[in-house]
């Protein structure tokens, strides 16, 4: 029987573990599923571009994985359940906290790829779920942008949080959408996280878009028009964004995994669950220790990183080869600041701004590459990766006849079947 890999998300991480596994791995031994709860492939980094009326390209998942061989299921994750190693899914169309087996099917998997990603956190705020906006989704990107499109000339939009999604929406929905009157809440001081320079880069974009700034203020809860503070004031909204944090769903903790306090699957260096070795997880809903000892962030770069040393495990561990070790450094925070302007900041191994930065249209040109090559690479999953495919050590040592070059080269069958890792690298 074929070796089931069962991938859940279609993300930036999923999407790039499915392709190359298909890539990697002889279809004779394996069979490769891709679950996601939408039939396309959703572009993260630009969603606060959709929300605010840009349109952006989505891929649909089966062209993605044209000629791959990769088997695209539309659905939602209901359960998982690593005793039995079957996923639970419902229908697409069904709510993602669907209690009853009704419409629901079970697909089995020998190895599992957890890249279901993040949503928005309200962090136990009241009013957050009834009358906030989030960008952390396709479907809640477009329910913010149908508002804005029924708001009038000065409509008020309030966007809570100044983290990278925070500033990225205040921006460019004041650029792409003049006639509104954007405001931004800090919790602490605007880009604090950012070096000197940037934060005044920052100041000033925000000064040119005519963006209201508030620092240092919490919000204690939301209401239907507006928000209300920590210090008993309000500010009026016509349409107030959530971008305070993100969070995971609970179904890695609801199956048993090993999880953190939030929900992430704890993973060792190969990015394998420490408590179920058939699992992987990557990307956000990943717990990722990264080269300098602190936990990767939650970022499409971090994504990249794990999801190809995720791959690279799992081909490792099916034909016997050597696990490469993929470099999981986090090098910085690109932040766009509508479309002619952003700012690139790097940061240090501690995750600390270095002191200079990149800032004006050079930096959207970076930033705007990245974004290009990110769905490039969504969309040609298997370009640049070795033709060959490799068989699985249980296929080849059961074969009838087996030649050692149809395994791994130089290497003989029984070394094989040993477990031994002849080469150094993993194609």
């Amino acid at each position: 029987m074929k070796h089931r890999i069962v991938v859940l998300g279609a993300g930036y991480a999923g999407a790039y573990a499915a392709g190359t596994l298909a890539r990697r791995l002889s279809p004779a031994d394996t069979e490769i599923t891709v679950v996601n709860a939408e039939p396309d492939f959703v572009q993260r980094l630009r969603l606060h571009q959709l929300a605010a009326g840009r349109d952006i390209e989505a891929p649909q998942l089966t062209d993605v994985f044209a000629g791959t061989g990769v088997r695209v299921r539309v659905a939602r994750v209901a359960a998982v359940d690593p005793g039995r190693r079957v996923v639970r899914l419902t229908p697409a169309s069904s709510s993602s906290s669907v209690s009853s087996a009704e419409g629901a099917e079970e697909i089995s998997y020998d190895t599992l790829f957890y890249a279901l990603g993040s949503r928005a956190a309200d962090h136990g705020v009241p009013g957050v779920a009834e009358h906030a906006f989030d960008v952390a989704g396709r479907p809640s990107a477009l329910r913010l942008r149908e508002r804005l499109d029924g708001l009038g000339a000065g409509g008020r939009v309030l966007v809570v949080g100044d983290g990278l999604t925070g500033i990225e929406t205040a921006t460019e929905i004041a650029e792409s959408r003049p006639g509104l009157s954007v405001a931004l809440i800090a919790r602490g001081a605007l880009g604090a996280a950012l070096s000197a320079g940037a934060q005044e880069h920052l100041r000033r974009a925000c000064e040119r878009l005519g963006i209201t700034v508030l620092e240092h203020t919490r919000v204690e809860a939301v209401e239907a028009t507006g928000v209300r503070c920590a210090d008993g004031t309000s500010v009026a909204s016509d349409a107030t964004v959530w971008t305070a944090g993100f969070a995971v769903n609970s179904l890695a903790a609801e199956a048993g995994l090993e999880v953190t306090d939030d929900g992430r699957i704890v993973v060792d260096a190969e990015m394998r669950s420490r408590s179920h070795p058939d699992v992987y997880a990557a990307g956000d809903a990943a717990y990722a220790i990264g080269d300098n000892g602190l936990p990767l962030p939650m970022s499409c770069a971090s994504a990249g990183y794990s999801g190809r040393q995720a791959t690279d495990a799992i081909v490792g561990k099916l034909t016997g080869r050597a696990i490469p070790h993929t470099k999981l450094t986090y090098l910085g925070n690109h932040i766009s600041l509508g479309r002619v302007d952003a700012i690139l900041q790097m940061v240090d191994g501690e995750g600390r701004a270095k002191p200079k930065y990149l800032g004006g249209r050079k930096a959207a040109r970076v930033k705007a590459g990245i974004v290009w090559m990110s769905l490039w690479a969504t969309e040609n999953p298997t370009f640049g990766l070795p033709k060959r495919k490799r068989r699985l050590v249980e296929a080849a040592t059961e074969a009838t006849v087996v030649t050692p070059t149809e395994i791994v080269e130089g290497a003989a069958p029984e070394k094989i079947a040993e477990g031994a890792a002849p080469e150094k690298t993993a194609a």
